[in-house]
C-alpha cells in the first residue's frame, strides 16, 4: 500500500513539473456549461369543487333476545 502511494506521489510531482516548465499545456477549448435537461409534459386539467346533496343513510336497530344474559 505504501509503495502505491509513493508511485502516485511521484506521478503527481512529474505532472506538476511538466506543467511548470510548459512542456505540457492544458487549455480549455470550450466553455464548460452544465445544463439540466428540459422536459415538457402535456397533462390533463383537474378541477375540484364541493356540492351539497342529501343522501339516504340506512339505520340499524339491534334487539337482544329476552332470555339472553349480559356478558361478564
Amino acid at each position: 500500500m505504501r509503495a502505491l502511494l509513493v508511485l502516485v506521489a511521484i506521478a503527481v510531482l512529474v505532472v506538476a513539473g511538466l506543467l511548470y516548465f510548459n512542456i505540457v499545456s492544458i487549455d480549455q477549448t470550450q466553455r464548460g456549461v452544465v445544463q439540466a435537461p428540459k422536459f415538457e409534459a402535456d397533462v390533463a386539467k383537474v378541477s375540484l369543487g364541493t356540492e351539497n346533496k342529501t343522501v339516504a343513510v340506512p339505520t340499524i336497530n339491534v334487539e337482544r333476545p329476552a332470555n339472553a344474559q349480559a356478558p361478564n
